[in-house]
């Protein structure tokens, strides 16, 4: 008997203390081939474990939330699990607040106003290309 091997998803972890912003994004990720939401915060609590937990290949998350921003989340995922991509999606898109972030370990950062598409198209080129990798 043949059996198929399913092909590879790439698991993404959304993290926004906007509910309505990991809702979209969810929304918008579901239409894309191969990916899978593996879970969302609001950016409270024990984030980075439920990051690890999930075994998620990307998280895009808002560093900036509880009126705080909040570069440690990316550092501590980057020294924890190198090989998740992080990709920052904010409404903060200054230029020094880029360059803190990609300091910090972001792989990819996108400004939400502006850049939510592109965004959504970095996953879906991540995703097909962990599908060629592995087929």
């Amino acid at each position: 008997m043949d059996t198929v091997t399913p092909a590879p998803v790439s698991k993404v972890f959304l993290v926004d203390d906007a509910t309505e912003v990991r809702v979209r994004l969810a929304r918008l990720l579901a239409l894309i081939r191969g990916v899978e939401i593996a879970g969302a915060c609001g950016g409270v609590g024990d984030t980075l474990g439920r990051i690890l937990a999930s075994q998620a290949h990307v998280v895009v998350l808002d560093p900036c939330f509880a009126g705080e921003t909040n570069l440690r989340l990316i550092k501590a995922l980057s020294r924890a699990q190198p090989s998740i991509i992080s990709i920052v999606l904010t409404n903060h898109g200054a230029t020094a607040f880029r360059r803190a972030c990609q300091a910090a370990g972001a792989d990819f950062f996108f400004d939400k106003t502006a850049e939510f598409g592109l965004a959504c198209r970095a996953i879906e080129a991540i995703t097909h290309a962990r599908r060629a990798r592995f087929a």
